[in-house]
């Protein structure tokens, strides 16, 4: 039985356990955490919603908190999925935008650098939403090509990825990600002039001058665009403005292969969990309808989940719909999207299993309704592992699993007791 606490790596002891041969698959509720809401009793949205599913991982499983989003490192979801596949951040971290152009198969050379850029909407110089209201991938298409045809050239590229999810490479020595920029979704109902891109370093002045360019100049061209001249006219929010943020180069992150002699495949919606899967050498499974909202194809994403488990030692099944609505600060939708992802993928892949499927679900970081931001509180943990005895918890929530036997993991505690051969657990 684990101690609380007691996460023991002994090299030398010859306490040497051998790889689990289970088959594991990791549930990632985006921004599934929370905190008590006064109109639930007191109760976080996990606490309130039906999650027997998840509950059978906790009392099964053994629990605990993960450190996702530490100190030094942007409050980003790109932070906090790197932490809980167990890249070393200090080294490997390159910014969202590499990632998300991985994403994308866009390939970068050694002197280009991405951005991730928004779709937003814009009242009177205020940002009004993040998401340009949830933008059609039609829609966000024609923008993204307005964008090229406007201000695009042969050193900057603008592509399109998912609804507002967009990426802007500049290419050349004469730009430079290191940039300071804020995330778009932590600065709703505040006026684009107070958050401006900053240069970190004298020779990332010029690259900020564009950026500030871009960020004016973008808005006069969207406004006359036949897509929002629509949207306008259906009464939805014009995506009027674009908010260009976490610049970086490509990076060298080492693969699951390397790091833990594993197979891996990862299934998402969105292009920065798609490109940090690449990355890590993992397989990349399409489900179609999946489309990073609360409309998306659960059952499509449980079914490809069940398949890869039969040739992937790991699977990393990630669903961005509670990130999205906690951001909107809809506790109903986040109550219906926890039970959905419960019910409809958890629920379902478990179903197709016995016991011996390890199986580990948990948030990437919390997203408050109360404010509709990521914050740096660690989140819950549940994972049923073969051979390892069960804790007390008996359910999944950020309450119950800190009172479990794995204590306050962070780094890679949690990929290292999934698939590290040199551990002890006391």
């Amino acid at each position: 039985m684990i101690d609380k606490g007691k996460l023991t790596l002994d090299c030398g002891s010859g306490k040497l356990r051998k790889m689990r041969s289970n088959k594991t698959i990791i549930f990632l509720g985006d921004g599934m955490a929370d905190e008590p809401v006064p109109e639930l009793g007191g109760k976080t949205p996990l606490q309130f919603a039906q999650t027997p599913a998840m509950d059978s991982i906790a009392r099964d499983g053994v629990n605990g908190t993960l450190l996702t989003l530490p100190q030094g490192f942007a409050t980003s979801s790109e932070v906090a999925n790197m932490s809980v596949l167990g890249c070393d951040l200090e080294t490997e971290y390159c910014g969202r935008g590499p990632l998300e152009a991985a994403g994308r198969g866009i390939p970068l050379g050694p002197d280009d650098k991405a951005f991730r850029l928004n779709l937003v909407t814009v009242e009177n110089g205020v940002l009004k939403d993040f998401s340009g209201g949830h933008l059609a991938q039609t829609d966000s298409n024609e923008l993204i090509n307005l964008l090229n045809a406007k201000l695009g050239n042969i050193n900057i590229c603008f592509y399109p990825g998912v609804s507002y999810r967009n990426i802007l490479v500049l290419k050349g020595t004469e730009y430079s990600h290191k940039v300071k920029t804020e995330k778009p979704d932590d600065n709703h109902e505040e006026h684009l002039l107070d958050h401006l891109p900053s240069a970190n370093v004298p020779e990332a002045e010029h690259t900020v001058e564009f950026l500030k360019r871009l960020i004016t100049e973008a808005t006069s061209i969207l406004e006359e665009s036949p897509a929002n001249k629509r949207l306008a006219a259906e009464g939805k929010p014009m995506a009027n403005g674009v908010w260009p943020w976490s610049g970086g180069k490509v990076g060298s992150l080492k693969t699951l292969k390397e790091k833990y002699s594993i197979t891996g495949a990862a299934i998402s919606a969105v292009d920065v969990i798609v490109g940090l899967g690449r990355c890590l050498g993992m397989d990349i499974i399409s489900v179609q309808g999946a489309t990073g909202y609360i409309d998306t194809n659960y059952e499509g994403k449980a079914e490809a989940a069940i398949e890869a488990l039969k040739t992937h030692d790991l699977v990393y099944l990630h669903l961005e719909a509670i990130d999205e609505v906690s951001h909107e600060q809809d506790l109903k939708n986040k109550i219906r999207a926890i039970e959905n992802f419960d019910s409809r993928i958890v629920g379902k892949v478990l179903s197709a299993f016995g016991k011996e499927l390890n199986a580990v679900v948990l948030p990437d970081h919390p997203v408050p309704i109360a404010t509709g931001k990521h914050t740096r509180t660690p989140v819950p943990v549940a994972a049923r592992l073969a051979g390892v005895h069960p804790d007390s918890v008996q359910f999944f929530n950020e309450i119950e699993c800190k009172h479990g036997s794995l204590g306050a993991m962070k780094n890679g505690d949690l990929m290292n007791l999934l698939f590290r051969t040199d551990r002890t657990m006391a």
